[in-house]
């Protein structure tokens, strides 16, 4: 039983924590297999969802092959919800797939820890939940297929997003686009 705090002690220190940008040419160079970066959406809007998304990060420390790279935590009001629809906490987290880690592997590996956490099956689009881990970017990967697209297709809109994607990878062109994350933010503020 002493054995988890501690353990949760330990992989929160193997966090960059916020505000320690990635260089732009670890995000930009899919030459290097040691600077592939996976970006990854968190959002909860049920039970404790600041101490949930904490738990998220911890649990995505073992999914990157080094220091995960997390945001701050942001409170945001809920965008396409239901009426009543509670606010929700957002960040988000960079981390470095191991060897032969493909978006596929991590996309499942993701909705596993959704379920680890107490996520519900879905029963109507955008409803509260406990935990939400949206892939959003693998690499320089783009990728359209039924169940994953890839970057993300409303990454680069929402604010909830990009806000947090900012503290880690202000630098960050998602893949296809040509503005930074600190541009296509600046785009949303003047709008």
């Amino acid at each position: 039983m002493a054995s988890a705090p501690q353990s949760k002690v330990a992989a929160s220190r193997r966090c960059i924590r916020a505000g320690t940008a990635l260089p732009l040419s670890a995000i930009r160079n899919p030459d290097n297999p040691q600077t592939l970066m996976a970006f990854v959406a968190l959002g909860s809007n049920l039970g404790n969802p600041r101490q949930t998304v904490l738990l998220a990060f911890d649990l995505l420390q073992n999914l990157s092959d080094g220091p995960l790279l997390r945001s701050a935590l942001r409170e945001t009001a809920p965008v396409d919800c239901p009426p009543g629809s509670p606010p929700f906490i957002n960040a988000a987290a960079g981390l470095a797939p191991r060897p032969g880690e493909t978006s596929r592997s991590l996309l499942v590996k993701l909705q596993f820890l959704e379920k680890q956490i107490g996520r519900a099956p879905r029963r109507i689009i955008n409803e509260p939940r406990v935990i939400d881990l949206d892939l959003i970017a693998f690499g320089r990967q783009i990728l359209n297929e039924p169940d994953l697209v890839l970057p993300h297709p409303r990454a680069h809109l929402r604010r909830f997003v990009l806000q947090p994607l900012k503290d880690i990878a202000p630098d960050f062109v998602f893949p296809g686009r040509d503005k930074t994350v600190v541009q296509l933010l600046t785009e949303l503020n003047s709008s």
